[in-house]
């Protein structure tokens, strides 16, 4: 499976101080299907981490990642 990030993806992971490595070991270890998808994973962090991707056949593209603030889950 390949991990492409967008641009805007790789602003928000220095602008957060998340790793591309930490974004591409949760997605490795992910079975994801075709399409759109929203990733909220509790890493450590004070808030849970959010990544969107689309996933299309063997590409997966992080379209952004963020902390969501306040704890939100949904």
């Amino acid at each position: 499976m390949e991990i492409r990030f967008s641009r805007h993806a790789k602003r928000r992971a220095r602008l957060y101080g998340i790793s591309e490595s930490t974004i591409t070991a949760i997605l490795a270890s992910m079975n994801l299907d075709n399409g759109e998808h929203e990733i909220i994973k509790e890493i450590g962090m004070k808030y849970p981490l959010k990544i969107v991707v689309a996933v299309d056949k063997a590409v997966t593209t992080v379209m952004t990642n963020y902390p969501l603030k306040k704890g939100r889950t949904k």
